[in-house]
């Protein structure tokens, strides 16, 4: 499976069924860290992270700090696209990791309005 970004009309198509999302919270100024899994049924989040807790951060019942982050692993169907939309609050925008590559997604797309992130068929 590979991903793909979609903004306007424009695709970038990643070969790796495995990607991390990362974003600073804008409020709380904090790490957070999504890992995705690109399969048949969707995009299926495997497991989040934040590096502390805060206004719209709170963790479930389960998260474990493991000394710099609190994680968990979110009990949630597959979904079909995951759609970012940036932020002036947040200028350095949404970043993604794949096939040992990371990038600014913004600067990926070449756009600064929605991006979607899908399985490509």
């Amino acid at each position: 499976m590979s991903l793909c970004i979609l903004a306007g009309a424009g695709m970038i198509k990643i070969a790796a069924d495995v990607f991390m999302l990362g974003w600073t919270h804008s409020v709380e100024k904090t790490r957070w860290e999504e890992d995705w899994r690109v399969g048949e049924n969707g995009l299926q989040l495997t497991q989040a992270r934040i590096e502390g807790m805060g206004a719209g951060m709170e963790t479930p019942p389960d998260a474990v700090f493991d000394g710099v982050w609190w994680r968990w692993r979110p009990k949630m169907p597959a979904l079909p696209e995951v759609l970012l939309r940036r932020s002036d609050a947040v200028p350095e925008g949404w970043r993604l990791c794949a096939a040992g590559t990371c990038m600014r997604v913004a600067d990926a797309a070449e756009t600064k309005d929605i991006v979607a992130l899908r399985p490509c068929k």
